[in-house]
């Protein structure tokens, strides 16, 4: 009797175990894949202290990413997903600086028409 019981612990313990892997090769995935949203809506938004963060927050899903072993359909797929993340954050930060710039010179320019240089 205790050994089917033991047996039937050891089942149980190993499946729960490569279903919560499992889970979390896909947790990991979907982070992936919702940082990609983010970044793509939100990061023209982002000032320097959010593309810090953002690029830790990169670094940290990656990481989680490479424990986890993924077929090479998978692989390709966070290829893409990651290479569409950096192509998303230097757009961002792109136009994140031509807008600060553009706005530095508007305060210029309206500066300039205060004092009367500009008429």
């Amino acid at each position: 009797m205790k050994i089917k019981t033991l047996i039937s612990t050891l089942i149980i313990a190993s499946a729960s175990t490569s279903m919560t892997s499992c889970s979390t090769s896909k947790s990991a995935f979907n982070d992936l894949q919702n940082f990609s949203t983010q970044i793509e809506t939100r990061g023209q938004y982002y000032d320097a202290h959010d593309w810090k963060k953002a690029v830790k927050k990169f670094g940290k899903i990656r990481k989680n990413i490479s424990k986890h072993e993924y077929t090479v359909a998978e692989r390709t797929r966070i290829g893409k997903l990651e290479g569409k993340v950096v192509k998303d954050m230097a757009k961002g930060m792109k136009d994140g600086v031509t807008n600060h710039i553009l706005g530095i010179a508007s305060e210029i320019q309206g500066i300039m028409d205060e004092l009367g240089f500009g008429k």
